[in-house]
């Protein structure tokens, strides 16, 4: 009987929210995955432990500024696609470290797309591409013809990414898509950003392990989806028989008041008894409002987000909620926040 041989695919970022929901979901389809990884003093596999797939991927360390990195990243898991969502992904700390975000969000594209080129030219490559694109000022749906105005150093090196991927699609006939997501969260998103942020505090205060909530801006407003449903439309964008960008939406805006109401709602506590804020997590330039439109994604992906906001904001609660109970038990389980530094104590430059 002859053998079929899996697919290959590398992941870049492997270690991140997205990465990992998206190994677990090539896996489930029979893929061999290999994992680009950041080498670190410590490990930060536990999304991977978390959802049990550590023991199943091929994880190759790589720096995502050394081409020679990449290309033998390339050369040692072969793959038949690379998704890559590697990056300084954080917005805010882009404003602290502008150039090394523009080589490592920005310039690394390059040189994968380049590696691809010499290497093998039929590989297929996802870029992981974002909703910050637009930037401020856009009030109305945003589509994958909307103008793009970046407002930070994070969305400029987004935006060299999105192009220098169509430039290598179109002049050199790759496979070569971006996929512009809005936001999408899930219980496995980093600290650092608002709604785990929101939803680890509030799981904290209701056990009394925490007193308050201090946020930035509460008005700014957000197209919300859950981060599991959207990595199946990266798989689905590298299935189609030609190269094309898409927007992966819900065609809703919520406000992060509204992600605060949600969240100590579920735990039946009054928001405003718990919620503070404070300049310092303001951003320098902010985005207020963005809000996706899908239609293209329905129309030829045949995706469409299927968890509702108030959905979403319960999954993530519950979620730390049941973290935190464990740990106060004595349990030891793959989880982040009690290793985390208090923001407290992290000195904000972009003040």
């Amino acid at each position: 009987m002859k053998k079929i041989n899996k697919k290959k695919t590398l992941i870049t970022g492997i270690t991140g929210q997205d990465g990992a929901y998206l190994a677990k979901f090539l896996l489930d389809k029979g893929y061999e995955v290999y994992g680009g990884y950041r080498r670190l003093s410590t490990p930060n596999f536990w999304r991977l432990q978390y959802l049990g797939i550590f023991e199943k991927i091929k994880l190759i360390p790589m720096d995502l500024i050394d081409i020679n990195s990449i290309y033998e990243a390339i050369k040692i898991s072969q793959p038949d696609e690379i998704y890559h969502l590697g990056a300084q992904s954080f917005v805010g700390a882009s404003f602290d470290v502008p150039q090394a975000t523009a080589e490592i969000t920005g310039l690394a594209t390059t040189a994968f797309l380049e590696t691809i080129r010499h290497i093998n030219s039929k590989i297929k490559f996802y870029q992981a591409s974002t909703s910050e694109l637009y930037g401020d000022g856009a009030y109305s749906m945003l589509r994958e013809n909307s103008p793009f105005r970046p407002s930070s150093p994070y969305a400029v090196a987004k935006l060299y990414a999105y192009w220098i991927t169509r430039v290598y699609r179109e002049a050199y006939g790759i496979f070569a898509v971006n996929g512009i997501l809005f936001n999408h969260e899930s219980p496995l998103r980093g600290l650092e950003f608002v709604t785990r942020k929101i939803s680890n505090a509030v799981a904290k205060i209701y056990l009394g392990l925490e007193k308050e909530l201090v946020l930035g801006n509460l008005d700014a407003k957000r197209d919300w989806g859950y981060a599991p449903e959207y990595v199946e439309s990266m798989w689905l964008m590298l299935q189609q028989p030609e190269p094309d960008d898409f927007v992966i939406a819900t065609n809703e805006t919520h406000s992060v008041k509204e992600f605060v109401k949600e969240a100590f709602k579920c735990v039946s506590l009054n928001f405003q008894k718990y919620i503070k804020t404070n300049p310092r997590f303001k951003r320098k330039f902010e985005v207020n409002f963005l809000l996706g439109d899908y239609s293209k994604a329905k129309k030829r992906l045949n995706w469409e987000p299927k968890t509702k906001f108030s959905d979403l904001v319960k999954i993530m609660v519950n979620e730390d909620l049941n973290r935190w109970k464990k740990w106060q038990d004595g349990e030891r389980f793959a989880f982040d926040a009690p290793f985390y530094p208090s923001e407290k104590n992290i000195i904000n430059r972009s003040l």
